[in-house]
């Protein structure tokens, strides 16, 4: 099989022209053009070559010219700004963040795209079994194919959304180099790019070789930098406020349990009262220390809240480096040998700020009186006399049991004084209090982390064909291994931060802003290293042919057998807890493998015949035997039609079955703790009031006294609260169904203009997603949809027993404070709409520089009608994400998307304007009013400009954003640097200069 472009190959010494004729189709369209020479290509998302590009599923291409185009040296850049794409992770994703590049195909998830590079699967970075985008070479990219629908009949699992196909260029003889850099106009983010590629014929032409290298570095960018993101936005009063941010700050916030009632008991009174009856500490917010007192006054929400937006990245930095090598050589008339590598070095950093100590922690009195006033030691010991109080009541009121003895009745009644204080038994003793602590440890510096990432690939087949029978096949074995090294700086250990507290080991000094010393912040500090490995190997042997002597029919057949495997080796402080800073996790590892058969084929039915020019059917079917048991064996099997009743027009449709296996971190993922933005219902005004949301809160745990308190408060200090996940080995496969229609219009009286529309469906009925669609829709399923106690999303919320805080105190009886969300196939997913897809070129004959000047004007758009999703199958919740933002939803998905960009070849120089534009969008929480509800309708305008210079140099300048559009800020429901970073433009106005050179 030969694959080639729409575009003729393109030897180096024609890339002179290559910003020229190539820059009709810059943007993209289904490339439906006659194919008269009739050579057979391959199309993504279908195996069978063919003579022209016609599909029956829609197919979205986008050239090598638009990434040189846009300054995009990472493809994400690029793929992101496709209509059909939400941003996945991105250069902009601090926290969360990953050091990788996602893609996310119509807004379905980053694991429901299948990536592939020359048609075949592409290495994978961790237990989620996505690919990382950064370490595909984008200098070498020819095209990339985006086809829409499920596509696992032809490809296998995972291609649910749809397949994103890289294609590389394999026609290099020369050397190219190439470098590029970008700039900020504020000076800052700095990129640069250097790549050489090396391609000659050898063996008197009966083999190819390229061989290849990269290395780019982009500097970063600190929220700091940009007046939009220098402080923390946050909803106050109606409006946004630059006081928003942490109740975790670098002064420390101080407080106790309030108020407990103890009901009447043994014959003796109700008794009620307070841990911190006469001191700061017993406040609503409890206290806090400045640098102007020697002691505590109360904590004031807004003056005293930390901003701890300038010490995030804006743009996190990046070092890649990059080789690879592909070939092949013909041994004979049937027998072609050929050979892939690749190995990519990526180290990509996050930085947040300095790590934010929480919880409960027993202090020796004794041990920290040196850093305390007269007032503040008064006050403690006052705290530990009414703690001793509130346990000698409650033992007090424990029934004694018939028969039972002195001793046991008297520990019985100890445990239950320790139990109802939620403190462990160190806490009870004289001269020790339990003391909430919310100190943000700003002498240790930010917290970093590091991800180092090597990966690499090989791969070896052979193809040919099968005497003279019209056949040929393709048989290849691929192992690709991924290793990632994370290191993160900047955390606390939170033994040794008790032991500084309880005096256990030399006090430390948290009372106050830059308190610690170095000695203690040495003595506190731990750094933490993690681990992930994962494999993937392919091999698959298969025969294409022609059943049919018509010229244009074909079949494939084949075989396959894939291995996937992962590790997760957490840090041992990080899996026990024991890191202040950076999520806990537990060890994950898992893999498994499948085999299966695959066909497809293409039938003609009808051509140039009255009303029939051309029908024509395909189809395609897979059987998979997965070594899981709760998978098994599935098939998948899809169809398309294609009716041309004139040459003008071809309306075409598909239906396919696809199909997602769990990946290792769905099915065997070890417990990790995640800290999710969300806001407690507990915590709403409604909850004081009598009704099912206080009973329910009430009955989960919460003491009455911290019900309708808002945030911040004891309930829920901060705009997080703390979640627990898990795999699932039982997990079945995903089963999606999709179906296209639409049609392709050539106007032979309107030659060069090309129209696409397709309407698409996509549906999974039994998607994997975290137990309740996330630990978020937990709580809200719990206390807004079912409101009782009993239901079993309610059960999965645990509380501590002092204060009813989500915050992971772990119990006297061995509760955790958490809300548990494990994966499970109890969701769905539907997403539908129309993209549209116009191309047009217009001959302008002699203009200023040349004698066949043309204009080309490129369209490509979205209309997403619904992207729904239900959190549980059968119940009313439905989360509707089309025209929406937020916790549920993520990132803006405006109904209409579209990139549309207008292109001038003028001779040797290539002048293009692009517009990207994202329509209106609404918040996805019905239950909060937030000060920004709506976010405006988005529009960034870029130019760019390249010439060839001569035959062996081409230069090309642009500038993104033109017009220095400001992203959309937004308050509480932000993701992060008080926006969508990944969606609306963060940099600002943008330059890049480039240069290419050939030999």
């Amino acid at each position: 099989m030969k694959t080639i472009s729409k575009m003729a190959l393109l030897r180096c010494g024609a890339a002179s022209a290559m910003l020229g004729a190539s820059l009709m189709s810059t943007l993209g369209h289904a490339q439906v053009a006659d194919n008269s020479a009739g050579e057979a290509i391959v199309v993504t998302g279908s195996r069978i070559a063919r003579p022209d590009l016609d599909t029956g599923a829609p197919l979205a291409v986008v050239s090598a010219e638009e990434f040189k185009l846009s300054g995009a040296v990472n493809v994400e850049q690029v793929l992101n700004t496709l209509p059909q794409v939400l941003p996945g992770t991105s250069s902009f994703s601090n926290n969360p963040g990953g050091g990788v590049a996602t893609l996310n195909l119509r807004g379905l998830g980053t694991n429901r795209n299948l990536v592939l590079v020359n048609g075949r699967r592409w290495m994978f970075f961790d237990t989620t079994q996505v690919v990382d985008l950064n370490t595909i070479p984008q200098f070498l990219i020819e095209g990339v194919d985006v086809v829409t629908g499920g596509a696992s009949a032809v490809y296998g699992s995972d291609a649910i959304a749809g397949v994103v196909n890289f294609r590389l260029r394999n026609n290099l003889t020369g050397i190219e180099v190439g470098s590029q850099y970008s700039i900020t106009e504020e000076g800052d983010g700095g990129r640069w790019d250097t790549n050489i590629a090396i391609g000659t014929d050898f063996a008197d032409g009966r083999g190819h070789i390229t061989a290849y290298g990269e290395y780019y570095k982009r500097k970063s960018i600190l929220q700091g930098a940009r007046s939009f993101s220098r402080f923390t936005a946050q909803d106050g009063a109606g409006v946004l406020t630059r006081t928003g941010g942490s109740a975790t700050t670098p002064a420390g916030r101080f407080a106790v349990p309030g108020t407990v009632a103890i009901a009447a008991g043994n014959g003796l009174g109700a008794v009620t009262l307070n841990r911190g009856a006469g001191t700061t500490y017993g406040s609503a917010l409890g206290a806090t220390f400045d640098s102007s007192t020697s002691s505590s006054r109360n904590f004031v929400t807004g003056p005293d809240t930390f901003n701890f937006a300038p010490d995030n990245y804006l743009q996190v930095p990046q070092e890649r480096w990059l080789l690879g090598a592909y070939g092949d050589y013909e041994i004979n008339d049937n027998v072609t040998a050929y050979m892939e590598l690749a190995f990519v070095n990526n180290r990509v950093a996050n930085e947040l700020a300095a790590t934010p100590v929480t919880g409960n922690f027993n202090v020796n009195i004794a041990a920290v009186s040196p850093f305390l006033s007269a007032a503040d030691i008064a006050a403690f010991n006052q705290i530990d006399a009414n703690e001793t109080a509130i346990i000698a009541a409650r033992t007090a009121r424990v029934a004694r049991i018939a028969g039972e003895s002195d001793a046991v009745y008297a520990a019985r009644a100890a445990a239950q004084g320790a139990l109802f204080t939620g403190a462990n038994a160190a806490s009870n003793a004289p001269g020790v209090i339990n003391l909430g602590v919310s100190r943000r440890v700003r002498e240790t510096g930010s917290r970093n982390t590091l991800d180092e990432r090597n990966a690499f690939r090989a791969l070896a087949g052979v193809r040919g064909a099968i005497g003279d029978s019209g056949f040929s096949y393709d048989a290849f074995y691929s192992y690709a291994r991924t290793r990632n090294a994370n290191v993160q700086a900047g955390n606390i250990s939170r033994r040794a931060f008790q032991a500084g507290l309880d005096g256990t080991a030399p006090a430390i000094d948290i009372f106050g802003p830059g308190a610690l010393s170095r000695t203690s912040v040495n003595q506190i500090s731990i750094l933490a290293q993690n681990n992930d490995i994962s494999t993937l190997q392919v091999a698959q042997a298969s025969v294409n042919g022609s059943l049919f002597n018509l010229g244009w029919g074909g079949d494939d057949i084949g075989v396959e057998w894939r291995s996937m495997a992962s590790r997760f080796i957490p840090d041992t402080a990080l899996s026990s807890g024991d890191v202040i800073g950076f999520n806990a996790g537990n060890p994950t590892q898992g893999g498994y493998n499948v085999k299966e058969v695959f066909g497809e084929i293409r039938i003609p039915i009808a051509a140039d015949q009255p009303f029939f020019h051309k029908l024509e059917v395909s189809g395609a079917g897979r059987y998979s035997d997965y070594s899981l048991d709760a998978v098994g064996g599935v098939s998948t099997y899809a169809g398309d039609i294609q009716w041309a009743p004139i040459r003008d027009i071809t309306f075409r449709g598909s239906y396919s079955r696809a199909v997602r296996a769990p990946n290792v971190s769905e099915l065997f993922g070890g417990l990790q703790t995640g800290f999710p933005t969300g806001t407690d219902p507990c915590t709403a005004p409604a909850a004081a009031a009598p009704g099912p949301l206080r009973d329910t809160c009430i009955a989960t745990g919460v003491p009455a006294a911290n019900l309708g308190q808002g945030v911040p408060s004891q309930l829920q200090p901060n705009t997080q609260f703390q979640s627990q996940t898990g795999g699932n080995p039982n997990l079945q496969a995903e089963k999606s169904t999709s179906y296209t229609f639409g049609a392709i219009v050539q106007p032979t009286f309107l030659p060069g203009l090309n129209i696409k529309v397709d309407y698409f469906n996509i549906k999974i009925g039994n998607a994997i997603f975290a137990a309740g669609g996330g630990a978020a829709n937990i709580l809200n399923l719990c206390y807004n949809t079912f409101q009782n106690a009993s239901n079993g999303f309610c059960q999965l919320v645990g509380r501590n027993d002092a204060t009813g805080a989500i915050d992971g105190t772990t119990n006297a009886d061995g509760s955790v404070a958490v809300v548990f969300a494990g994966a499970a196939n109890l969701s769905s997913l539907k997403t539908s709409g129309i993209d549209l897809d116009i191309d047009y070129s217009i001959g302008l004959g002699k203009f200023l520089l040349g004698e066949d000047a043309k204009l080309n004007i490129a369209f490509l758009g979205t209309y997403t009608k619904k992207n729904t999703f239900v959190p549980v199958n059968g119940e009313p919740d439905v989360v509707e994400c089309a025209g929406f933002f937020g916790a549920n939803c993520g990132n803006p998905q405006g109904k209409y998307k579209w990139t549309t960009r207008l292109t001038l070849v003028d001779g040797p120089l290539t002048s293009t304007v692009r517009w990207r534009h994202i329509s209106s969008t609404r918040d996805d929480d019905d239950t909060t009013d937030y000060v920004v509800e709506k976010l405006k309708a988005y529009n960034l305008y870029d130019v760019a400009f390249s010439a060839a210079v001569n035959d062996n140099l081409t230069m090309s300048f642009g500038v993104n954003n033109l017009l220095d559009k400001k992203p959309q800020l937004i308050g509480s429901n932000a993701e992060q640097a008080n926006t969508y970073p990944s969606t609306f433009d963060v940099l600002g106005r943008d330059f890049f200069l480039s240069a290419n050179m050939r030999f």
